[in-house]
């Protein structure tokens, strides 16, 4: 049985799991779908065609599944998919897709969305994603599993950020990250590998080498890009990192955030 606070809204068709949590001052329209074990602490607006997985845990005056802030939104039923063992912190604000892409804002398993974070419409988030405060996504941004992002980070609109990347805090990014990627700056680039993300994954030190070695190659050896991407995929194909970098690029159709060297700090030794 559900446990609502009596000053909590909760609109008719609106539908409350088993042992959900409502509290005080919360704000649930008709079309809301709140999962097993959630709990809304206070002052959560959920509104839309949205549905929470189980045991998300989401904290005072966050807004999720208000209409997208998009001037083509046409008024229509679009969604907001959030999923299981979330934590969404004050003032995060997540709206609904539009009718010009898939319909369908979604975040994935276990995310840990910081004060104050903004998903826009239309976004794809993966599974066990991290967003420290203010960090803002355009729409139809696409975010891999296990990607990280430092406080304030901007992504801009049909990004698409790879798996296990890391956006340093107060990055501008305005091209595709790859998989594993260490990425920096006002305009971001890229200046590495997120090595301790991929340690903390449980990569082993030949498996970062290789893939470092492959990163290398790609970005900084001789001949075109396209050259130098079809040399390694040649060589290091079969590597199962390695071959999640090549699959990305390809996949592909708008501009990637290019390689840049720095002076050494260590950090991905």
């Amino acid at each position: 049985m559900a446990a609502v606070d009596p000053t909590a809204r909760i609109e008719p068709g609106a539908v409350i799991g088993h042992n959900a949590s409502i509290g005080p001052y919360c704000v649930i329209g008709p079309h809301v779908e709140i999962g097993d074990s959630c709990k809304l602490l206070a002052h959560v607006h959920v509104a839309g065609h949205t549905t929470i997985g189980p045991r998300t845990m989401v904290y005072p005056f966050a807004s999720l599944g208000t209409p997208p802030q998009s001037v083509k939104y046409r008024g229509g039923p679009t969604r907001l998919v959030i999923g299981a063992d979330c934590e969404i912190r004050e003032g995060v604000t997540v709206n609904t897709g539009t009718e010009d892409d898939r319909g369908v804002t979604e975040v994935g398993d276990r995310c840990w969305l910081m004060v104050g974070s903004h998903i826009a419409h239309d976004c794809k988030v993966g599974n066990d994603v991290i967003f420290a405060n203010n960090v803002v996504l355009g729409g139809h941004v696409t975010i891999g599993d296990f990607a990280v992002f430092g406080g304030q980070a901007a992504v801009r609109q049909f990004v698409r950020i790879g798996e296990g990347a890391m956006v340093v805090g107060l990055s501008g990014v305005r091209a595709d990250v790859i998989p594993f990627g260490l990425v920096q700056g006002p305009l971001a680039d890229l200046i590495g590998l997120n090595v301790v993300g991929m340690r903390r994954r449980g990569s082993s030190k030949a498996d970062i080498h290789r893939l470092r070695q492959a990163y290398e190659a790609m970005f900084f050896g001789a001949g075109t890009f396209r050259e130098r991407l079809d040399l390694v995929a040649a060589q290091s194909g079969a590597d199962p990192l390695v071959s999640k970098v090549i699959g990305f690029i390809r996949a592909g159709s708008r501009p990637l955030t290019m390689a840049i060297r720095r002076a050494s700090t260590g950090e991905d030794a």
